[in-house]
């Protein structure tokens, strides 16, 4: 029994009459003002742990719905050219409401900067016996790729590395700089 069942019992002098309701066509929400004390939702459960189905047409008011007036149509004047300082905005079922709204001013050129590319990056020798291969590397080793992968001397810097980085504090300092010391060293 659900919960609904239990605050509000279905009679079965309440169930022979949601059983004609709903066969007559009525919606749910009618259903449950005719029976009173019960939930669109109610009767929706009810009515599918009953298995009903076969529903006549649905009850439609037999006064005919009041039409909306059409406007008729008007061909719009074309559009002014915006003035610099002021413009009208069209937008979606706003389009007949003009919005004005003022341009902002020209803004000197900013100084263009010719591209320099970044400094490369210094590579401190890793002594050879320091040297790491990938299988090799531990959580205690640094994971600094040195070299081109494809080439037999490519390895890993693998000295110690610092608590809580892949890096040792030298190649730490080289992979996690400021976004300000970036920008400063690409211009």
């Amino acid at each position: 029994m659900s919960k609904m069942e239990r605050r509000m019992s279905w009679t079965e002098e309440r169930v022979e009459l949601l059983k004609k309701l709903w066969t007559d066509g009525l919606s749910a929400s009618q259903i449950a003002s005719e029976l009173g004390n019960v939930t669109r939702n109610a009767v929706i459960g009810k009515v599918h742990r009953l298995g009903l189905s076969g529903r006549a047409k649905a009850v439609r008011p037999t006064a005919p719905r009041p039409q909306k007036a059409r406007r008729p149509s008007v061909p719009r004047p074309q559009a002014a050219v915006p003035q610099p300082a002021m413009a009208a905005r069209m937008v979606g079922n706003t389009a007949l409401k003009a919005e004005t709204f003022a341009y902002a001013e020209p803004q000197p050129e900013a100084e263009v900067r010719p591209f320099r590319a970044p400094a490369t990056v210094e590579e401190f020798p890793v002594p050879s016996e320091r040297r790491a291969t990938i299988l090799d590397l531990n959580e205690h080793t640094c994971k600094w790729p040195i070299g081109d992968p494809t080439s037999s001397d490519f390895h890993f810097c693998g000295c110690r590395s610092k608590a809580g980085s892949p890096y040792c504090e030298r190649h730490a300092a080289q992979a996690y700089q400021p976004v300000t010391d970036r920008r400063r060293k690409a211009h």
